[in-house]
């Protein structure tokens, strides 16, 4: 059974309805947001237990985000789920596709970012790349519990898929023709980004409609993926917020 630690991230999922089997609370904690998950916890009907901190670490695994920890606070039974690319282009927003970023906090930092521009989904691989763990959960700070993500066995056939459904499709490479701030943004669309390292894959570049890259100063040939990601993104929704121009 998984959990999910932290104040922020566990609030969230109470906020949103993620099914919870119990909350258990650090024996001694307290203070107003420790309290107002407690509350949100009886208007959910979810138990509430106080247990050692040494369980409370048991529990998560003695996962530890930039020396937080679980402050106080740990949810049972937040399960992994992962949604449909059926379910989340119904609406045709925009859809997120990572190839392979590996880095957990990076992925948590992307779906953080694309659900504060007003992404529809984020998609991710089943092989050779980050999944949803409690660090990604962590690092994404309650996005998870309002941010699809749909796993897929393979980026190239989702990409095949989101171009039949009329997406238009966008790869962040350093080698791209046209700069991030000058093409044309087309709905609905698709921002695809690489992995650490490495950037894009070959199979999935080919099928971009535009690869675009973000004209960078100084000696740093590229960006990290969770930055790049939010530099288009936000200029994404400025375009949409001033109707595409």
């Amino acid at each position: 059974m998984s959990s999910l630690a932290g104040i922020h991230p566990v609030r969230e999922a109470l906020r949103a309805g993620r099914p919870l089997e119990r909350v258990m609370i650090a024996k001694g904690a307290g203070g107003p947001r420790l309290q107002e998950i407690i509350e949100l916890c009886r208007e959910r009907k979810i138990p509430v237990r106080f247990e050692s901190r040494e369980q409370l670490d048991r529990a998560c695994g003695g996962v530890v985000m930039k020396g937080v920890g679980h402050q106080g606070v740990v949810a049972i039974g937040a399960a992994e789920k992962y949604a449909t690319l059926d379910e989340t282009t119904a609406g045709g927003g925009l859809h997120v596709i990572l190839d392979g970023v590996e880095d957990p906090h990076n992925l948590g930092a992307i779906i953080r970012t694309a659900h504060a521009a007003g992404a529809a989904a984020a998609v991710i691989p089943e092989r050779r790349a980050a999944g949803l763990t409690e660090t990604v959960a962590r690092a994404a700070s309650g996005a998870l519990a309002y941010l699809p993500v749909v796993r897929v066995v393979s980026v190239n056939r989702a990409l095949d898929d989101l171009k039949e459904r009329g997406y238009w499709i966008y790869g962040m490479d350093e080698r791209g023709e046209q700069e991030y701030d000058r093409v044309e943004i087309s709905a609905p669309t698709a921002i695809v980004l690489g992995g650490e390292g490495r950037g894009l894959h070959e199979h999935v570049l080919k099928r971009c409609d535009f690869r675009v890259r973000i004209p960078l100063s100084g000696g740093v040939a590229s960006l990290n993926v969770s930055v790049a990601a939010g530099v288009f993104l936000f200029e994404w929704r400025r375009r949409t917020s001033l109707g595409g121009r």
